[in-house]
């Protein structure tokens, strides 16, 4: 299997730009991921990636056709954690923020929330307006590029999809379906409010 440098060079050599555009924001992404991740790892601390990074993870690895990049990258960890990964991440670059009640990550010099590794946490509701809060950790591996990933379940990515509902949601909630990540364990673990939700989605594509 290439690894991500070598599918971003050999884009460069055949002069497919907006290919090499794409991946060059897949090597950041995941550049700026693996500095964190990794220590993390190393230390013990339970993590996971969700959201849109997630989604492209797990579609990317069953079914690349449907893949579709995200700007940011969304790390689920339990409250009483927050304290070792800052401290963690704080040994390798990352600068610990809290704004407009979001808590995140900065690497090096990035002083913007969109280049921000974006903290959720388990057991709490990312909005109260949410009708659950976000699962436990329980990451599952997934290899892409030559690397691992510790990225949440899809059965656990969904549910926060379908609770978060929002038009990128469900953007991605059809990659996912289109890639068969969906599949009928999947949708029978849904409570029926959210089975309701993922049926409203597929028929208004």
């Amino acid at each position: 299997m290439l690894t991500l440098e070598q599918v971003v060079e050999g884009a460069a050599e055949r002069g497919e730009f907006v290919h090499l555009m794409f991946e060059q924001r897949v090597f950041d992404l995941v550049g700026t991921l693996k500095k964190f991740s990794d220590p993390l790892q190393q230390a013990g601390v339970p993590h996971e990636v969700i959201g849109g990074l997630a989604v492209f993870i797990h579609v990317e690895h069953a079914d690349s056709t449907h893949s579709s990049l995200t700007r940011d990258i969304d790390v689920l960890i339990r409250r009483a954690d927050l304290d070792r990964v800052i401290a963690v991440a704080g040994q390798h670059g990352f600068r610990y923020r809290r704004v407009s009640g979001i808590d995140m990550l900065l690497y090096g010099e990035t002083t913007g929330a969109r280049n921000a590794i974006h903290l959720s946490f388990s057991g709490e509701k990312v909005k109260d307006t949410y009708l659950a809060p976000a699962p436990d950790v329980c990451p599952v591996e997934v290899s892409l590029y030559g690397s691992t990933f510790r990225v949440i379940p899809v059965a656990d990515l969904l549910r926060m999809k379908l609770t978060s509902f929002r038009d990128e949601d469900r953007v991605h909630i059809r990659g996912m379906d289109a890639a068969g990540l969906l599949t009928a364990d999947v949708e029978a673990s849904l409570p029926a409010e959210l089975r309701a939700r993922l049926q409203v989605t597929r028929e208004t594509e």
